[in-house]
């Protein structure tokens, strides 16, 4: 678990592999052990050699394939945070280093001596994403300031970088067009399951409750003739599905 809060600038040395690649990271991290976790650019990677000067770690194809760290060029610049020791400050928020999606910065303007920066994420993370809450963008805990939802096919957010954010990591540097690693808020990702799994309950239980409701309607069609087909209990639970966002 790590909380956000970007310790260093390492610098990716070198790097071979394919599906699963094998990176050298040259960083000031003070003594590190094998097998500990090391948030690169919001990715959660194990130290599996320790360098001079820094560390070697591997990435897998899902890291390659979800994260921006398959596009990194030797030479590039990262985001580093060591995991967060139990009884320690949270001073950003809880963020587990899993990726949930890629998104775009559109604008960067100044304001005064911060940097806003408004950025574009994946449709399928805008339920997760409320003013005043959190997101790690390449690794960096950051406020969400506002939240839009113009389109179905695409949600955007903006974020202020203040002066202490801006000298500490190289969120400053980033330009409309360029990619970037989000992890949403891991509480509202359990508030947004939660709700969707006590929709469903309700669902469940209406249809069987329909159902049963349908069957007493059927036996009472049958006496009279009926084919035994209840449209008025199936428009009913095909409006509840619909209201529940299945279609």
């Amino acid at each position: 678990m790590f909380t956000g809060l970007v310790e260093t600038i390492g610098v990716l040395r070198r790097r071979s592999g394919g599906t699963v690649a094998r990176a050298l990271i040259e960083a000031s991290l003070g003594p590190l052990t094998l097998g500990e976790s090391v948030s690169v650019n919001g990715a959660c990677l194990t130290v599996d050699r320790i360098a001079p000067g820094g560390f070697e770690c591997d990435m897998s194809s899902e890291t390659l394939g979800r994260t921006t760290l398959g596009a990194l060029q030797v030479g590039a610049r990262v985001h580093l945070e060591r995991a967060t020791p139990l009884g320690a400050r949270m001073g950003g928020h809880v963020v587990l280093g899993h990726v949930d999606g890629l998104g775009r910065v559109k604008e960067q303007s100044r304001s005064g001596d911060a940097i806003r920066l408004a950025v574009s994420a994946p449709a399928e993370l805008a339920r997760f994403l409320a003013p005043k809450g959190s997101i790690a963008i390449d690794g960096a805990s950051l406020t969400l300031n506002a939240v839009s939802t113009a389109s179905s096919a695409e949600t955007w957010f903006e974020v202020m970088l203040v002066p202490h954010t801006i000298g500490r990591t190289l969120l400053g540097e980033l330009r409309p067009g360029t990619t970037v690693n989000l992890e949403v808020d891991v509480l509202a990702r359990y508030v947004a399951r939660t709700l969707e799994v006590a929709s469903l309950a309700g669902l469940r239980s209406l249809s069987s409750t329909e159902t049963r409701d349908g069957d007493a309607s059927v036996q009472r069609d049958g006496e009279r003739g009926n084919t035994g087909e209840n449209a008025d209990h199936d428009e009913r639970l095909l409006a509840k599905l619909r209201a529940g966002g299945f279609w």
